[in-house]
């Protein structure tokens, strides 16, 4: 570094007699040397009177838990499916198969990998974007858009059809012996690549049985078919005989998810508003839906997550959860916790910065089932379900303040019926492609 300065004695005397001098900064020293940061700093004035009612609020099945793993986005989508799985059959609870749509989720993750790389097969290793094709390689993260994929091909099952495994919800050894094989498959291509060697594609097919063989091994096989047996509320036995996924899908949820759309909140100047967005190189369904946002201001994405729960239908958004959150407790409020007291520092930023300069992206999803509205009609807070089992919140329940959702909310999918004329016609302009490292691509990268 050019005309870098170092720390001088000077500097560090001045900086210990400020500290020194302050008998508050002294005490919350103490307070932290045997207290956990968020304990001392959460203000419980915020836990007064019972907040869980709802003046809109939609009943919903009872939280599910996806363990030591990051497929929150398949969980928020099967919890938003099975729901029309427990109408249909008169259910108290049910849950959908999310080992299911991971598998094929990884699968079709590995083959986009690899078409990736065929894609940028004359880039060298230190291409950025390949750079970036290779570090990511197939995690558990998703999108909306990748979730309605893996539906729209492959269907659905109940979870009874292929439960969870250890290394489904427990994906870390997995997931590393997993991109092991894409990466050594990476370097073979590009090696047999300046060789000169005619046919890649049928050693990537090589490769991805290779691919299969190991998430069977993992997750175990698919089915193709299955029997769907229940149990309604009024204690009536059914059973459907020789289902396949696609069928079962059909026949018990048939939600037209291509009405779905990904709305988004990314103030920064690279993304004007009423503008539609798409993501280079990240998606995993070959041939399948990309990734497809339209970026509208906050006003907007509330008053639409708002309308879509009035009408009845649940939410899936992504946000930043790692910020100003309680999982004991179940809650995300930024007045929660009071950093700048205990620090005697600002640590505020404006949300645009918080994205470009990497202090927050979306990093969970999960689903709205209410909101609760002022006399004015704003969102004064809001329910969410959750997919990190029932020990926490209320029974896995979480309560989200407003001021929160505006801060750290940065998706929620709508249905086009609440979009106006306005919003419609900027969703159907041509998207603006944004790099694969871009803010907006975190939940799918994580």
């Amino acid at each position: 570094m050019k005309h870098a300065e170092a720390i001088g004695w000077k500097q560090l005397s001045a900086c210990s007699a400020r500290y020194n001098a302050s008998p508050a900064r002294r005490a919350m020293t103490n307070a932290l040397a045997q207290t956990e940061l968020a304990e001392v700093t959460f203000d419980h004035r915020r836990l007064r009177g019972d907040r869980f009612h709802f003046s809109v609020e939609i009943p919903t099945l009872p939280v599910t838990n996806q363990e030591r793993s990051g497929r929150c986005w398949i969980f928020a989508g099967a919890n938003l499916l099975r729901e029309e799985v427990a109408k249909a059959c008169g259910l108290e609870a049910f849950e959908l198969s999310q080992n299911y749509i991971s598998f094929w989720d990884k699968l079709e993750k590995s083959n986009y990998f690899l078409e990736s790389v065929l894609d940028r097969i004359d880039c060298p290793v230190d291409d950025r974007t390949l750079c970036w094709i290779l570090s990511t390689g197939v995690q558990d993260g998703g999108q909306w858009d990748m979730f309605v994929n893996l539906i729209e091909k492959y269907g659905a099952a109940p979870k009874e059809a292929m439960d969870e495994t250890y290394q489904s919800s427990h994906t870390a050894a997995m997931n590393g012996l997993l991109n092991t094989k894409l990466r050594q498959f990476a370097a073979r291509l590009q090696r047999m690549h300046r060789e000169g060697a005619a046919d890649l594609r049928a050693e990537k097919e090589g490769m991805l049985e290779e691919i299969y063989s190991l998430l069977c091994t993992c997750l175990g096989e698919p089915p193709a078919s299955f029997d769907f047996c229940y149990t309604d509320r009024e204690k009536a036995y059914h059973i459907d005989r020789g289902l396949t996924p696609k069928s079962f899908y059909e026949k018990y949820i048939a939600l037209p998810l291509s009405d779905y759309v990904s709305v988004i909140n990314s103030p920064t100047p690279d993304k004007p508003f009423s503008c539609p967005y798409t993501v280079d190189y990240l998606g995993n369904v070959v041939g399948g839906g990309d990734i497809r946002y339209l970026n509208l201001p906050m006003e907007e994405l509330v008053d639409l997550a708002v309308r879509q729960l009035q009408a009845g239908q649940l939410v899936w958004f992504g946000s930043d959860v790692g910020k100003c959150g309680d999982r004991k407790r179940g809650i995300w409020d930024t007045e929660a916790f009071d950093y700048a007291c205990a620090f005697g520092l600002d640590f505020s930023m404006e949300k645009g910065d918080m994205l470009d300069y990497r202090e927050s992206a979306m990093n969970h999803a999960m689903v709205l089932t209410g909101v609760e509205l002022g006399e004015d009609g704003k969102p004064l807070r809001w329910k969410v379900q959750n997919s990190w089992s029932d020990e926490n919140g209320q029974k896995g329940y979480y309560l989200m303040s407003a001021a929160w959702f505006e801060r750290y909310v940065y998706q929620v999918v709508i249905r086009r019926e609440h979009l106006s004329a306005a919003q419609l016609e900027a969703l159907g302009r041509d998207p603006k492609h944004l790099p694969p490292w871009d803010p907006m691509g975190a939940l799918a990268s994580c």
